[in-house]
């Protein structure tokens, strides 16, 4: 019996030792701290690695993270200048820099900054109107850093950044903004689509403008070169006559040979066969008939050459004639719709239109 209860004993004796040593060594990771209180006062934090501490008399408080916290608040309505609720999510970016601070100075320092964020939020966000709100966001975020940096200092925290990440107003307003924004869109479509046209007009103007001023100097070029044309033509036309010097004879063949394109007229509907036709033919016949004065060139020809050639120049003079008649009248009818009698294709009368 005594030798069970002095094994008890001694199971019991290492127990507590064990006990002892493992509540006197406390292991604390990178980039964490723990404070301790001794006898209820604080005496000192722990630094990340192996710390020895003494049991039952130091007392190990729960791990603060050291590291940059991201902090995320529930939506918080807020009113502006212009007596609209939105509702404001934030986002906050902190750090603690002293634990023995984080841990003493402040009950629950999150909740703590969290209360703050918000009642300066809305300190800020109530001097600004709805629009103003929705386009300063930078400036909401200076003003709420510099309140929380300053505010929580003393806490053994440091405020490194504070976003807003979303606002959002009324749906009401929404609405109006959408419709809004659709108008603008649409003005400015409407704008584009005006000049749009109005420079097409305007290169179309010019260029119709161009094209006619363009177009008219050809036809002023042309016109002076056919013009020209035509002057150096009756120009040649009047020297080759006055150089030659015709007769009466020339003229008349010349005549007759122009009455046929007279006829052909798109608007001959009425043609009259002038009295001169018959006067010419005979003018004709007699020019062909006698003996023109003989050059030099030509007195050393034969006289039974001469005859000859006189003899087929009248007769082609007078088949020229005949045809050209024909031709005339052939032209007349067709215009008119009716033959010519003999009489007034003998006499030159003029002949009457089918109409």
């Amino acid at each position: 019996m005594e030798a069970s209860a002095a094994l008890v004993a001694g199971l019991i004796v290492a127990l507590i030792a064990v006990f002892t040593v493992v509540r006197a060594v406390r292991i604390v990771p990178q980039a964490r701290a723990r404070n301790v209180e001794r006898l209820g006062r604080y005496h000192r934090t722990l630094q990340p690695g192996l710390n020895l501490v003494i049991p039952y008399i130091d007392r190990v408080h729960p791990v603060i993270d050291l590291r940059e916290q991201v902090v995320s608040f529930r939506p918080q309505p807020v009113i502006t200048e212009d007596n609209l609720v939105v509702e404001i999510d934030t986002v906050l970016y902190f750090q603690v820099t002293d634990p023995r601070a984080a841990f003493y100075e402040i009950a629950n320092f999150l909740q703590a900054v969290e209360q703050l964020t918000v009642t300066t939020l809305r300190n800020v966000v109530g001097s600004m109107d709805l629009e103003k709100t929705l386009t300063s966001r930078d400036t909401i975020n200076s003003q709420l850093r510099g309140v929380l940096d300053d505010a929580t200092g003393k806490w053994g925290l440091r405020v490194n950044r504070v976003e807003i990440k979303a606002i959002d107003p009324p749906q009401s307003i929404k609405d109006a903004m959408q419709k809004q924004m659709r108008a603008e869109r649409d003005k400015r479509a409407a704008i584009l689509g005006a000049e749009g046209q109005r420079q097409s007009q305007i290169l179309t103007a010019e260029g119709d403008k161009q094209s006619a001023v363009l177009r008219a100097e050809g036809n002023r070029t042309a016109e002076i070169l056919k013009a020209e044309g035509q002057a150096r033509a009756i120009d040649e036309v009047f020297q080759a006559v006055h150089r030659n010097d015709p007769d009466p004879k020339l003229l008349a063949y010349q005549y007759l040979q122009t009455l046929p394109q007279l006829a052909q007229g798109p608007g001959s509907t009425f043609w009259v066969i002038p009295g001169e036709v018959t006067a010419a033919l005979e003018g004709v016949s007699r020019a062909f008939g006698e003996v023109l004065p003989q050059s030099p060139a030509t007195r050393e020809t034969s006289s039974d050459d001469r005859s000859a050639q006189a003899a087929d120049d009248a007769a082609q003079a007078a088949e020229a004639a005949a045809e050209a008649l024909a031709d005339a009248a052939r032209a007349d009818e067709s215009a008119t719709g009716r033959r010519p009698s003999a009489a007034q294709r003998r006499t030159g009368g003029g002949l009457p239109t089918a109409d």
